[in-house]
């Protein structure tokens, strides 16, 4: 038997599994994103629909899995998190991206790893776990940083959150600046609806707060 044969066998075998959850991932999302666009006209037709996506996102893990794609597994985790909280099941979706978190850090994937403790985060902010979700923010926003490589739609989109518990928290200041921030990050990429929502939100807190206005351009 020829090892070096048998090696790129095994290689070719993990790649062509690899490239198959893909697909399975794609189809899966496709599926969501038209559900979730035109939902059905019963609640019986969008549970089968969000089943069928359910399957195929976990034969994508399995398959991850089986070639040893980490960054991979992670984000199908991820997906199968974001279709829990789609059906309401946020403990669930906690622990899905836990897992996500957990692979992410094997995986040694900084925007992958921004990626799902950001998730992480949101969900553990639905719940009312705010120390939880603040440190869940801080580190996806310090791997963003460090990585240097994040889009800046990433980057803003783990602002937001952040900016958002801010403000339930009560520090205006911070929050200013992380909307200040979010929406030079949005407009950078063009993307205006996301420029409209920090903008209104930096409104909302001039009405709130007026006298903090100067405060918060010093800490910028």
């Amino acid at each position: 038997m020829n090892p070096g044969r048998s090696m790129s066998r095994r290689s070719e075998s993990a790649e062509g599994g690899t490239e198959r959850a893909r697909a399975l991932v794609a189809r899966a999302w496709r599926a969501r994103r038209e559900a979730l666009e035109s939902p059905p006209t019963d609640d019986a037709t969008l549970v089968a629909v969000m089943s069928g996506v359910e399957a195929d996102l976990v034969r994508a893990c399995e398959m991850y899995e089986h070639a040893g794609a980490r960054s991979g597994l992670s984000a199908a985790l991820g997906k199968l998190g974001h279709v829990a909280l789609d059906l309401d099941d946020t403990d669930r979706a906690r622990a899905l991206f836990e897992e996500s978190v957990a692979v992410a850090r094997e995986a040694e994937d900084p925007l992958r790893l921004a990626h799902a403790v950001r998730h992480l985060g949101q969900v553990n902010h639905r719940l009312g776990r705010l120390e939880s979700a603040g440190t869940c923010y801080e580190e996806a926003l310090d791997l963003y940083d460090r990585a240097g490589t994040a889009h800046p739609v990433d980057h803003a989109n783990a602002l937001r959150p952040m900016a958002a518990l801010r403000e339930e928290l009560g520090d205006v200041r911070g929050a200013r600046l992380m909307w200040r921030w979010a929406a030079e990050l949005y407009g950078s990429a063009g993307v205006e609806e996301g420029v409209d929502e920090c903008e209104a939100r930096l409104s909302g807190l001039a009405q709130a707060e007026p006298g903090d206005r100067g405060a918060g351009e010093q800490g910028r």
